[in-house]
């Protein structure tokens, strides 16, 4: 499957009303749903991020959004890092990763990113080298730990 997926990197301008509306949907069905938190997703970020879409015949099934250095943290950031729960056994969240930040490399030209990665995915983000710099604190309820690669 990860080979068949048609990847996507869109500003919030290029982004069609039905991409936006896949985004929305997985967001929510992720991490409000599945996750069982109750929090405002529609951040007033999503205008100014790059978002990473991943299709598998037309639907969104992998996504994250990126921001510029000096955005949202000093480093360049990646965030609301998600692939749908029917997809996770294909491992479409390390190619994700790898595409994003390659993209963070390519047009930032920058190495340094930042992300607020939900504990329990401590090691899947150690893959891909990032380190954790923080404490751990309680983002929406859920436990977190700021990392940087």
């Amino acid at each position: 499957m990860k080979d068949s997926l048609n990847w996507q990197i869109m500003r919030f301008n290029e982004l069609s009303l039905e991409q936006l509306y896949q985004i929305m949907a997985l967001r929510s069905e992720v991490f409000v749903v599945e996750q069982n938190c109750i929090y405002q997703d529609l951040d007033n970020k999503d205008q100014d991020a790059l978002h990473v879409c991943g299709f598998y015949k037309g639907k969104l099934v992998a996504y994250c959004r990126i921001f510029r250095p000096g955005y949202y943290f000093e480093d360049a950031a990646i965030g609301r890092v998600i692939v749908a729960k029917e997809c996770r056994s294909f491992k479409i969240g390390h190619v994700l990763m790898q595409k994003s930040i390659a993209t963070v490399l390519e047009l930032f030209d920058t190495s340094s990113i930042m992300i607020s990665a939900q504990v329990y995915l401590l090691k899947f983000y150690q893959s891909h080298g990032f380190l954790v710099v923080g404490e751990e604190y309680l983002e929406d309820g859920i436990p977190h730990v700021q990392m940087k690669r």
